[in-house]
């Protein structure tokens, strides 16, 4: 008897191995064991050139109106990405598009597996990465100049007026490119770190580069305090503490660490760093991924991109062995959240059964090829892409 999920997930397929592997959980994970409808939007690249972009936008609009949505991983293309597909353009990162709607947070989370040594021994505690997920680079717009170009910043205001800096005269070939972000996403951003911090009773980090950027960084350091400040007394009856410092001073702070934060990171160093850490305890594999709105809508995904190698090897019919893990935990990730917006233990229930069941199986020696070289278990089976998927499939049933 399957167990009935009462709302519907979005489910945003995607690109290369990830979308292989992306199928093959969905049908031997997933649907033999839950009845849920899902509202599927096809990411693919392909798909996204079709309709310029617009079935992404449509993605988005559809997590807002369900509140849980489950994303593969997907490629945002560049020049050589766009003469491999025959695209029209350089299309935007769904992510940034989809974050920019939702006006979230990302939440990052590794997956502690015990026979899965941490790079950073110090590690003993899960470090848990906020991405601010508006503005900054990812809705830049940039331009290649000329020698004897002068570039200026200028902004109008409503009534008018006029202010000008000026960024550079070329004296050669140069580039330039502007960024912008809102106060009421980076108050937006604060707000969800601290709920999570709260929740989740762990201390909150943030750092910004202020003392570089005296007015763009420095407006973030400044709107984060005082959204701190307002839930003082909320830190200290869960008895944990707020930390500001500059990116550079945090970065080696946390390799000292022995974790168990939350560290909040502008949009830029959230997508960096969480990968360095995703690489520091164990695998890129092994890291969870959630987009948080504060319109209540919620985005599950793996941290990992598309696994363009494997997808080649796939391509021309030899094995991969591909770790489905955090592909695997955004399913389980979506699920657990519709199963606690419906108010449905036993979806929750599955949810956990499943992460547990990957977990076990890792545990037992049945792992993928990046695991296997670095695993302390001895005598280890490594898995392709398939076989892992079926030994968890083997142990839920």
């Amino acid at each position: 008897m399957k167990i009935q999920v009462k709302n519907p997930l979005v489910e945003l397929d995607g690109d290369e191995m990830t979308r292989i592997l992306w199928s093959m959980i969905k049908e031997k994970l997933i649907l033999p064991f839950v009845d849920v409808e899902l509202l599927y939007f096809d990411l693919g690249v392909e798909s996204r050139d079709k309709t310029d972009d617009q079935i992404t936008r449509d993605a988005a609009e559809a997590i807002l109106e369900y509140k849980v949505g489950v994303k593969c991983a997907t490629i945002t293309p560049n020049a050589s990405r766009v003469e491999e597909y025959s695209l029209k353009q350089q299309w935007p990162s769904p992510n940034g598009t989809i974050r920019s709607i939702l006006d979230g947070t990302v939440f990052r989370k590794p997956i502690v597996v015990s026979n899965i040594p941490r790079y950073v021994s110090s590690w003993e505690k899960p470090i848990v990465i906020a991405r601010h997920a508006y503005g900054d680079v990812y809705k830049n717009v940039e331009m290649r100049v000329g020698a004897g170009s002068t570039a200026e910043l200028v902004v109008r205001s409503g009534a008018g007026d006029e202010q000008r800096l000026l960024i550079h005269s070329f004296d050669t070939d140069g580039v330039v490119q502007g960024i912008h972000n809102k106060e009421d996403s980076i108050r937006s951003f604060a707000r969800s770190c601290i709920d999570f911090a709260l929740d989740q009773k762990m201390d909150l980090w943030f750092s910004t580069k202020d003392t570089i950027s005296k007015t763009y960084h420095a407006r973030f350091r400044d709107l984060f305090q005082e959204e701190v400040d307002l839930r003082a007394e909320d830190f200290s009856s869960a008895g944990i503490e707020y930390f500001y410092t500059l990116i550079d001073d945090a970065v080696a702070r946390v390799m000292r660490s022995d974790g168990g934060f939350l560290w909040a990171c502008m949009n830029y160093d959230g997508d960096v760093m969480s990968d360095m850490l995703a690489s520091g305890y164990g695998s890129l594999g092994l890291m969870t991924s959630v987009l948080v709105s504060p319109k209540g809508a919620f985005e599950y995904e793996a941290a990992h991109g598309t696994v363009q190698r494997h997808y080649y090897k796939h391509m021309k019919g030899e094995s991969t062995s591909t770790n489905s893990t955090a592909s695997i935990f955004a399913w389980s990730g979506a699920l657990r959240k519709r199963g606690e917006l419906d108010e449905t233990p036993e979806v929750v229930e599955f949810a956990d059964k499943l992460e547990q069941v990957v977990v076990d199986t890792i545990e037992s020696g049945v792992m993928t090829s990046d695991l296997i070289r670095i695993t302390i278990t001895e005598n280890s089976k490594q898995a392709s892409t398939e076989e892992f998927i079926d030994a968890v499939a083997t142990r839920i049933s």
